[in-house]
């Protein structure tokens, strides 16, 4: 798990009792897993903090979070790194507790946010012949109408994807394609 230095720098300022109290420490460390999670909090020991710590301190414990738990991270990794950032070994504990008991909410979470790319499930094409158009009197080229029909995870709906290629075109995609089988073939393998 890599950290930008902006980011490490404001673990720094979490972990200093000097702006945030152990007391508040808790609360926010609760209040930022809740919020992430989307449950009802409330910041009513939180409100001791400075508004400019508090929001740097809160964009850092978030982001650390969602780090930790994308990249499954264990107690140690996570303390070690805490201890860098002169975390006490109290605070240290603490945020691995509650870590530890929101986990598994936080990866479910992070797990149904995203992006999948569709995935294709037929395919339509067509043959054009261009004898000429409004720029040429002669052009006289095949064009090739692909038509990709793809489904998009967790919906029934298929969309459409459509392209024009030449013939170079065309062969071009298809060795390609070719080459991707015969790697995801040798990658089943071992």
């Amino acid at each position: 798990m890599e950290l930008s230095a902006e980011l490490l720098q404001s673990l720094q300022i979490c972990g200093d009792s000097v702006h945030i109290k152990d007391d508040s420490f808790k609360s926010l460390i609760n209040v930022v897993i809740e919020d992430l999670l989307g449950s009802k909090s409330g910041d009513g020991e939180v409100s001791g903090i400075e508004a400019a710590i508090y929001k740097q301190s809160y964009g850092a414990l978030a982001t650390f979070t969602l780090e930790a738990a994308k990249y499954d991270a264990s107690a140690s990794n996570i303390s070690s790194l805490l201890e860098d950032c002169k975390f006490s070994a109290d605070r240290t504990e603490m945020f691995n507790k509650i870590f530890k008991e929101k986990k598994p909410a936080l990866r479910a979470m992070l797990s149904r946010i995203g992006k999948t790319p569709a995935h294709v499930v037929d395919v339509d094409w067509r043959l054009d012949y261009y004898m000429k158009n409004n720029y040429l009197d002669k052009v006289n080229k095949p064009t090739y109408l692909i038509t990709l029909k793809t489904e998009e995870n967790g919906s029934s709906q298929l969309k459409d994807v459509q392209f024009g290629c030449t013939l170079e075109q065309l062969q071009d995609l298809v060795g390609k394609l070719k080459d991707a089988t015969k790697s995801l073939e040798k990658a089943t393998q071992i």
